[in-house]
């Protein structure tokens, strides 16, 4: 079964500094039929416009990954964490048992845009932790690129969940397969372009929710940037 998340039937907030579209249910948004799927429970398109951001708050028990499509993110936290994520970098941090961080853009005149996504941990009360990568696009171009995994391998940066997020770029002709396993959950998120994803024409915040079906397929890509996951079932 593969179920059509249109763009437009997102959550949709904007607080003037802040621009927010909501994949999954969050904050003054309810939808009971998208609280989550599988672990994956929070996909926020956020647009934070110059000189503005979320000031210090707080997360428990929670695998946070920042995405950045355009712009930079500054980002500050209780572990002693002082960074800017740009475009080609991926950041996760772990809340465990309790961190406070904020967010910031910090520039004069362009709008930071970028992916907030929340995966739940496999297991709670762990110690807060912070990691942060750079993927180039080449990595990406024409392929599905293993961002974050469970173990780390090829280069991925770590989660504590059963899950894993790949990122590709697609033009033309270029295509890729991903396979999935029995039982488990797949999601596919159209970040920017458009591409046909197991037959279906996708546009840019579209998703697609998959449940016993054995592969994604991704082609005639147009300036397509895609996201996608691969992840365990969970009980509602």
């Amino acid at each position: 079964m593969i179920t059509l998340r249109p763009a437009a039937e997102r959550g949709h907030a904007n607080h003037g500094w802040l621009d927010s579209w909501h994949s999954f249910s969050f904050a003054n948004y309810f939808d009971p039929a998208h609280v989550h799927w599988g672990p994956l429970r929070v996909i926020n398109e956020d647009r934070v416009q110059a000189g503005q951001g979320f000031g210090t708050h707080g997360h428990r028990d929670m695998e946070i990954i920042s995405y950045v499509l355009e712009g930079s993110l500054g980002h500050k936290d209780s572990m002693g964490t002082a960074a800017s994520i740009v475009p080609g970098e991926v950041q996760r941090m772990s809340a465990g048992t309790g961190v406070t961080h904020s967010e910031f853009n910090y520039d004069k005149e362009g709008v930071t845009h970028f992916l907030q996504i929340w995966i739940v941990p496999s297991r709670g009360g762990l110690a807060p932790s912070y990691e942060q990568k750079t993927y180039p696009d080449e990595e990406k171009r024409g392929r599905l690129r293993l961002l974050v995994s469970p173990d780390g391998r090829d280069g991925s940066i770590t989660i504590h969940q059963d899950a894993s997020m790949y990122a590709g770029l697609f033009d033309g002709d270029e295509a890729a397969n991903m396979d999935l396993a029995p039982g488990r959950l797949g999601y596919v998120h159209l970040v920017r372009g458009r591409a046909t994803v197991n037959g279906r024409a996708l546009k840019a915040g579209d998703a697609l929710l998959y449940r016993d079906e054995p592969r994604v397929t991704i082609a005639q890509g147009s300036q397509a940037e895609v996201l996608v996951f691969d992840l365990p079932e969970m009980p509602d």
